[in-house]
């Protein structure tokens, strides 16, 4: 038992530092692609799903569908409410009808007859009244005739002119904000028939369907996670002692080990420093314990040539 435990010490030892010499020149990295979730607004079942894991899709195609029973409810409420607006406001336009213009006509025939009796009534008293031939009493009450008469053939002109020209402005003005009122519920309606399908808002990669036909997409909570594409790029966890080597804007050379260390030229876009408990990138921190810690984002020059390269798959650059 004594001779196998300096065995083992010494193969671990060996296999440390096998791993140090194979790492000790180079420093390790991860591909990274931009995410994007796309999340629905409105709350219904998912009626039908177009696209599959892995899928790349291209912007405005639809990914699902969605069932909301409440829309095609809410489009009769509007489409009859926009019925009677503009009735409303049609009749608020034109005045009365026919119908009514002859009543009218007829009322102030009548009122004139009536007025032009008692003013010839009222002419003949006139110089019976002069020569004292009639009490003043009796012309007065042919005179009280007049007057009323006279009052009521002007109402009956100026509710003749009135619905001639249409009804008051305001009354106008009120039935058309009613009609714009009922249009805006109808967009509205028509706005949320529009967002029962799910439509991509830019071309990527589908990586993950959260939910299945059947189940209830609520709104806000996200349907579809996947990529962008040419969005391709390298992170390296750098400590503060070796920061000098890696200025932003500088070329490097990402080497990337399952692709047969393909070569992949970049510039270094940015420089920040991480958290103590960030996710670090480089799979072996060389860094005394006093040194911060460091990300570098790494841009490839040529986007198609990174595009094919998996997410989360590791990545080198030498030191």
């Amino acid at each position: 038992m004594r001779k196998i435990i300096p065995t083992i010490l010494g193969g671990l030892l060996l296999t440390a530092c096998g791993c140090n010499d194979s790492t000790r020149n180079i420093l390790q990295g991860k591909t990274e692609k931009e995410q994007i979730a796309v999340v629905g607004k409105l709350a219904g079942r998912i009626q039908a799903i177009q696209v599959n894991k892995g899928d790349f899709v291209r912007k405005g195609d639809t990914l699902a569908i969605l069932d909301i029973p409440e829309v095609a409810a809410k489009r009769a409420q509007a489409e009859g409410a926009l019925t009677s607006a503009n009735a409303q406001y049609q009749m608020a336009q034109h005045g009365a009808t026919a119908n009514q213009l002859k009543q009218l006509g007829a009322k102030k025939k009548a009122l004139e007859e009536q007025f032009n009796f008692v003013k010839k009534s009222l002419n003949r008293l006139d110089a019976m009244v002069k020569d004292s031939l009639i009490p003043q009493q009796q012309y007065d009450e042919v005179f009280a005739k007049y007057q009323g008469a006279q009052a009521q053939l002007s109402a009956v002109n100026a509710e003749i002119a009135d619905v001639q020209y249409g009804v008051r402005m305001e009354q106008q003005v009120m039935a058309l904000g009613q009609k714009d009122r009922a249009e805006g519920a109808l967009l509205e309606v028509e706005t949320a028939e529009n967002e029962r399908y799910i439509i991509a808002p830019q071309d990527f990669s589908i990586e993950t369907i959260t939910l299945n036909v059947g189940e209830l997409a609520l709104p806000g909570y996200t349907l579809f996670n996947g990529t962008l594409e040419n969005s391709t790029y390298f992170r390296f966890t750098v400590p503060e002692s070796s920061l000098s080597r890696y200025k932003k804007g500088s070329n490097i050379t990402v080497s990337v080990p399952y692709l047969d260390n393909l070569q992949v030229e970049c510039t270094i876009r940015n420089v920040k420093q991480i958290g103590a408990y960030a996710n670090i990138a480089t799979a072996y921190p060389d860094y005394e314990m006093q040194d911060s810690l460091f990300e570098i984002i790494v841009a490839p020059k040529n986007a198609d040539q990174a595009k094919e390269i998996l997410n989360k798959t590791t990545v080198t650059i030498k030191k």
